[in-house]
């Protein structure tokens, strides 16, 4: 911000948030865009529940908790930190990293490797390449199991890489080949805790926990797997900052994705990195602050209230079905918690072939199940837009 005063900062922030939720307002007869990527707006980026949460947890005393000004002579070089692995990984963000993980208890990151990325897709992209190699007689095979996210075909197959390319669902996978298996869980988008399925030792495997957060799914262990993807915008909602981490194992593989990041982007933006610091010290303060409900705990509560309210209606209109999640006791928390994914994975009864279209015809735009490698009677919704909408969301699916 260049020197900008803290109180003007929050003043035209507000002023700019009033005005999106002014014009965020839908009318009875317009379309509710709950595909939520259909224009690459991220889950989480437009969440009001969660941008109160925010404002409530990081805002205290009158000031900014996660407000930073950044002068004109400051982060100007590429490097952050010559004598780290990750010389371009910012050391207070590596730390607030370790700090909340352990907090949560959501992953192991003493004795590994953290690799900085460009949200979450760009360490992906990172991973793949660095389980491929350059000598290899053909692309190593990249699979995972259906219902998948959407963008991994995409990912894979957009540069037509020599490297790596997609071939579809892991638990029918019968190559006698080299592979790379993508394990998202809880996954995206049927909110399902997942394994992997191939199994081989030929293969490797990519874990994506960007959903393993107090506030979708209970926390039972911290996991430890050879290589782990997180990301801002779906543990706090900051998807504009566009930042992501890699939690890796093996030192060759974590060397790998650093140069892969080195060549795209000659590192990752500072003013992202420090911006992320701050808002994650102000999260794990808020878990340790046992005067006040945790940023995770205001979540979880949310999302059970979403959820319930959704199950009700689709119980009643007798045409979808959801999936049946499991309890269990969370580690953070300390209670029983029920998966409550970032998705509705809604499957249609009946006569209805195309939910995504059917829904269409009620102005509800949705994502199909043919773009997770299933069935087109099957769709997913975002849990995760404004208040206004979820509920004329609720109020089209009663209306069926």
């Amino acid at each position: 911000m260049c020197g900008l005063k803290q109180e003007h900062a929050s003043q035209r922030s507000s002023s700019l948030e009033a005005k999106e939720n002014v014009t965020k307002k839908h009318s009875s007869d317009s379309v509710i865009n709950l595909d939520q990527e259909n224009n690459w707006n991220w889950p989480g980026l437009n969440l009001q529940w969660r941008s109160n949460n925010v404002r409530r947890v990081l805002a205290k005393d009158g000031r900014q908790k996660c407000t930073i000004t950044i002068s004109g002579y400051q982060s100007l070089s590429y490097f952050s930190d010559v004598k780290n692995f990750c010389w371009f990984l910012e050391p207070e963000f590596a730390e607030e990293i370790k700090r909340l993980h352990k907090l949560v208890g959501n992953a192991v990151t003493d004795d590994r490797y953290l690799i900085v990325g460009t949200g979450s897709t760009q360490l992906f992209q990172a991973a793949l390449y660095a389980h491929s190699s350059p000598d290899a007689h053909k692309p190593i095979n990249v699979v995972s199991a259906v219902p998948y996210y959407s963008c991994y075909p995409t990912v894979a197959d957009y540069l037509k890489s020599g490297l790596y390319k997609w071939a579809g669902d892991a638990s029918t996978y019968d190559k006698d080949e080299p592979y790379i298996e993508v394990v998202t869980s809880p996954n995206n988008p049927d909110g399902r805790l997942r394994e992997p399925v191939v199994n081989r030792s030929d293969g490797f495997v990519v874990h994506d926990l960007a959903y393993y957060w107090p506030q979708y799914t209970a926390i039972t262990s911290p996991a430890d797997h050879d290589l782990m993807l997180f990301t801002v915008s779906k543990s706090t909602g900051h998807a504009g900052s566009r930042i992501g981490w890699a939690i890796v194992k093996d030192k060759n593989v974590a060397e790998k994705m650093r140069k892969y990041i080195e060549i795209s982007t000659i590192g990752v933006s500072k003013e992202s990195q420090l911006r992320a610091a701050k808002i994650l010290r102000a999260v794990s303060d808020s878990c340790q602050d046992l005067s006040d409900e945790s940023f995770f705990n205001y979540g979880r509560r949310r999302m059970t209230e979403r959820w319930e309210r959704l199950t009700s209606v689709i119980k009643l209109n007798g045409l979808f079905s959801l999936p049946e999640y499991s309890t269990e006791i969370c580690n953070f928390s300390g209670v029983p918690t029920k998966t409550h994914p970032a998705f509705a994975w809604l499957q249609s009864k009946g006569m209805i072939e195309d939910s995504e279209n059917f829904l269409k015809g009620h102005k509800i735009l949705t994502r199909s199940g043919k773009h997770c490698g299933v069935s087109t009677k099957y769709v997913r919704v975002s849990m995760l837009d404004r208040e206004g909408t979820f509920d004329l969301l609720l109020e089209r699916l009663s209306n069926l």
